[in-house]
């Protein structure tokens, strides 16, 4: 059980430290052999710049082997005199933002005379071996302990595990390092075991227990071993890939996240065979992909409703002119049941209009809401009430739901219904038509009339912004609502903006939007459930970011992730189907069968 624990807090001490490493946390390894030796590290503000030192007929040269000394690259020249122009033209610090540098010189040749060298060499450098936020730490061939003392004080060295050292020789002493390769033959994938976790981290107690500062050598170059080092408390992490390992530091704050609300899944209560639904409820997660999804599951330790639907299948989301597809295509093949051209919204590739399936269902005596927690005028919600060549022409596409047969329109999106820059009303036209018209959605549990449109932005602002409650009362209005009439309805209901986390490329912002979104599909089960004459899909337009999950604790419930884009990605995406007809939905299949099979089960092809 010991073990286990160990093992678990390793894992999860990366929520609490990886935020607290920064730049002055890496170690630009043989920074010398980088394409632009010196300034690459330095303008990432690295904690450490390392190089290696021969002496040679009374000069320093900076090479990994002795092979590789060339005349030009000397200690001097490559890192001393570039080093010392900074500080003159920062007025004394060491960076812009005022961090400290350590410059460590690995000594390759014999350590006495070469020390000596380098000790005479810093000393025509005042300005550097002056300066309180740098120091420069001796590594690789050292002098005996015994004689640091020796040495001026702007020399440190770098210790080692297994020496001892007197008081007076550790305050010479700046960090100390050890080759990882002595303790595990860990190859930076997968998870240390568990007897090498404890021995690593023996080592790093005893440096912190002297305060003083870790350092691993021969440690591998990804991702894994940044995450596995910062997760056993090492301070400095040694890199060939500086600039990558600073953005990877840097965007730590917006790809991990630490859930503190949970939510129950709702369990599925019925088997549905072999019946065909009277009423539709498609919910649409814009850009949600299966890793979006497992990150909600993670995050609300291991529940999720949307795992609890039986049956799924695959989507293939590619539109008629490209391998990825944009919300446009990818929701007007779902709403019409044909490709289409990005960023055409309900028409074909030649600008022709394409029957929406909510105009298709009027025919039958359907009821409809469109529900977006975003801009209704947005793509995905667009694709089920207009009919545009272009996405972006909002007043276009809000003027076009005049003629649509859609009873109820909850979202985002009130200036381009009462704000136009063509001076133009529409919620006068729609209470003409006979809606109930509001730009407040407070209002939504005092409508009494069965055909309503509720637009107000600051009801669809993210999660974290403080959305609340949005969806699963939108929802529940219009099942409310329809429920008081014979008539069957169609429903289809966004959870937009799991789609614009992808974008920022910020897992809070996907997950919360994930989480909401999934208390959505619960609720909308447990209709099901009591309705069993309603068919329930739940799918995506598309994935946004290429999202992939490098870390997590589904006991914990945090997730730590890495995007590939900040676009979307032509990942198939997952569909779940809840209710009679759910069988269906079974398979891989274009995107355009999801219209295809709703209208085969309602009879209406």
């Amino acid at each position: 059980m010991k073990k286990i624990i160990t093992l678990f807090c390793l894992q999860f001490c990366l929520f609490a430290q990886a935020q607290e490493y920064t730049s002055s946390n890496i170690h630009s390894h043989n920074d010398y052999e980088s394409k632009l030796p010196f300034y690459g590290a330095y303008s990432n503000e690295t904690g450490v710049i390392e190089a290696d030192v021969f002496l040679v007929n009374n000069e320093l040269f900076v090479a990994h082997t002795s092979k590789g000394i060339a005349s030009h690259n000397t200690l001097k020249s490559m890192y001393l005199e570039p080093l010392s122009n900074k500080l003159k033209t920062l007025e004394g610090k060491a960076y812009p933002s005022n961090k400290p540098l350590i410059l460590m010189i690995d000594i390759k040749s014999d350590a006495d005379s070469t020390l000596k060298a380098i000790t005479q060499q810093l000393k025509t450098f005042p300005d550097i071996i002056s300066n309180k936020n740098i120091k420069v730490v001796i590594s690789g061939n050292r002098p005996l302990p015994s004689l640091w003392a020796t040495y001026p004080d702007f020399i440190y060295f770098d210790g080692r595990p297994n020496e001892n050292y007197t008081p007076e020789q550790l305050a010479k002493v700046e960090m100390i390092s050890e080759d990882l390769h002595e303790i595990t033959v860990w190859n930076g994938k997968g998870v240390l075991t568990q007897p090498d976790v404890e021995k690593i981290q023996a080592i790093i107690k005893k440096v912190h227990d002297q305060n003083k500062k870790v350092r691993f050598w021969a440690t591998q170059d990804n991702v894994n071993t940044y995450m596995t080092l910062m997760n056993l408390k090492v301070d400095f992490i040694g890199t060939d890939k500086v600039a990558e390992l600073t953005q990877f530091i840097n965007n730590i704050k917006t790809t991990f996240y630490q859930n503190t609300e949970f939510h129950q899944a709702y369990a599925p209560k019925n088997g549905f065979k072999n019946k065909r639904p009277k009423n539709v409820i498609l919910l649409i997660g814009d850009g949600m992909g299966l890793t979006q999804i497992y990150s909600g599951y993670t995050a609300n330790k291991g529940q999720l409703s949307l795992f609890n639907i039986p049956t799924q299948g695959l989507s293939i989301t590619k539109s008629s002119d490209s391998y990825i597809t944009d919300s446009a295509a990818g929701a007007t093949a779902m709403a019409t049941g044909h490709k289409t051209s990005n960023r055409f919204i309900s028409v074909d590739e030649k600008g022709k209009p394409l029957e929406t399936i909510a105009e298709q269902l009027a025919k039958k005596n359907y009821k409809t809401a469109i529900i977006s927690a975003g801009n209704i005028t947005d793509a995905t919600p667009a694709a089920f009430y207009a009919h545009q060549p272009e996405r972006s022409l909002s007043e276009p596409i809000a003027n076009d739901f005049l003629s649509s047969p859609s009873d109820i329109l909850i979202g985002g999106g009130q200036k381009e219904f009462i704000a136009r820059k063509d001076g133009k009303d529409l919620s006068k036209t729609l209470i003409e038509k006979g809606y109930t018209f509001s730009d407040k959605f407070s209002s939504l549990d005092t409508i009494k009339n069965s055909k309503f449109v509720v637009l107000e932005d600051a009801a669809v602002v993210s999660m974290k912004n403080g959305r609340g409650d949005f969806l699963t009362k939108s929802l529940a209005k219009s099942t409310t609502t329809f429920s008081k009439t014979k008539s069957p309805f169609f429903i289809m209901a966004e959870g937009a903006q799991i789609d614009y986390g992808g974008h920022q490329n910020n897992v809070e912002y996907v997950v919360r939007e994930m989480l909401d979104f999934d208390k959505l599909v619960g609720q909308a089960m447990e209709f099901v459930d009591k309705n069993p004459e309603t068919l329930l899909i739940v799918t995506a337009d598309h994935e946004t970011g290429g999202l992939s999950l490098i870390d997590g604790s589904i006991e914990k419930g945090y997730v730590h992730g890495s995007f590939s884009t900040n676009d979307h990605t032509a990942i198939p995406v997952p569909v779940f189907a809840y209710g009679p007809g759910s069988e269906k939905f079974m398979g891989v299949y274009q995107n355009t069968a999801i219209y295809d099979k709703i209208m085969e089960l309602i009879g209406g092809k």
